[in-house]
């Protein structure tokens, strides 16, 4: 591969990162802008790839660059389009990856943002040499990529793997943000342990450190702040939501029988508080053919970089020639 660098944009709802990456998962360079501040599509576009040449000549690899890739909300990999997003600021179907590749006269590749994480796990992180895993991102909503012979899965609309809107819960489950209830990231994201402490609190009278928070303002580090000084109630709080994602994990073993699977975002910051509780139900209800044959894995990926890799390891696979 003659090209040695790759452009990468973590397209968030609040801020565009962009990044120059080396083959071997190296950020050589970054900048950002305000994504929100661009509400005209063609000014976003004109701004990102005015952004990406200063990246370029400031590094001075103006004919090293080999692709473009993007991880983003809502994509459809299939039709290379955003889609109907609802934390960014164009409705609709979306073109940007046919205007950035007008605008840059590069190859450009844009997939949901949890998938790219997977890609970045699978050619920078943990789950590097390995072709089938899922990786399961713990947010404030819930995440999923999952990869089988080496090949993400997409689906007929490429949305195949939203394991966080699997209902875990079906009678009387909490509502999702999807408008479904009782699926996974209503109970295991960041904002599902914050709802799981108040619920806690309510049911149970005992003494905690968080009952001096109003309700509202209640986050998943309050919560574990709280267990690692011993409060019981918070600590119950991580072992709830350990043993959902150990009952869902033994779900999701049967579909494609990984080889792991790996867990990134704020809650695996958590550690035993979480993976104890986890990996114990993952071993107690996995279907027996399965016992034994997954690891567990937390990402080895830089958060402050995870998303940059993912969109940097889109564009090194998946783009013309490589």
């Amino acid at each position: 591969m003659s090209k040695k660098y790759v452009l990468a944009l973590d397209l968030g709802g609040t801020n565009s990162v962009l990044g120059i990456v080396d083959r071997e998962g190296k950020v050589l360079a970054t900048s950002s802008f305000k994504t929100q501040a661009y509400p005209v599509l063609e000014d976003y576009v004109s701004t990102c790839a005015s952004e990406a040449e200063k990246l370029i000549s400031t590094y001075g690899c103006e004919h090293e660059i080999h692709a473009f890739g993007i991880g983003a909300p809502d994509v459809n990999y299939w039709k290379r389009t955003i889609e109907n997003a609802t934390n960014l600021p164009w409705k609709g179907v979306v073109p940007l990856t046919d205007l950035l590749e007008q605008k840059m006269h590069l190859p450009v590749r844009i997939t949901n943002d949890a998938k790219a994480a997977a890609l970045g796990e699978m050619l920078f992180g943990a789950a590097k040499g390995m072709k089938d895993f899922m990786m399961i991102t713990l947010g404030t909503g819930v995440g999923s990529g999952i990869v089988v012979n080496g090949k993400l899965v997409y689906g007929k609309n490429s949305f195949a793997g939203e394991l966080g809107h699997s209902t875990i819960r079906p009678e009387n489950g909490r509502a999702c943000p999807c408008g479904r209830k009782g699926c996974l990231e209503a109970y295991c994201s960041a904002t599902g342990v914050a709802r799981t402490a108040v619920e806690f609190l309510e049911k149970d009278d005992a003494p905690s450190l968080l009952r001096s928070m109003a309700v509202d303002e209640i986050t998943s580090k309050d919560v574990y702040e709280a267990a690692v000084k011993g409060d019981r109630i918070a600590n119950e709080v991580f072992r709830f939501t350990g043993k959902l994602l150990g009952e869902s994990l033994a779900n999701f073993a049967t579909f494609s029988d990984p080889e792991a699977f790996i867990l990134f975002g704020g809650l695996t910051k958590a550690g035993d508080l979480l993976m104890n509780p986890l990996k114990e139900t993952y071993d107690k209800e996995v279907f027996e053919n399965y016992r034994g044959t997954a690891r567990i894995l937390v990402s080895a990926l830089k958060d402050a970089e995870a998303a940059i890799l993912g969109a940097a390891a889109l564009a090194w696979l998946d783009a013309s020639g490589s």
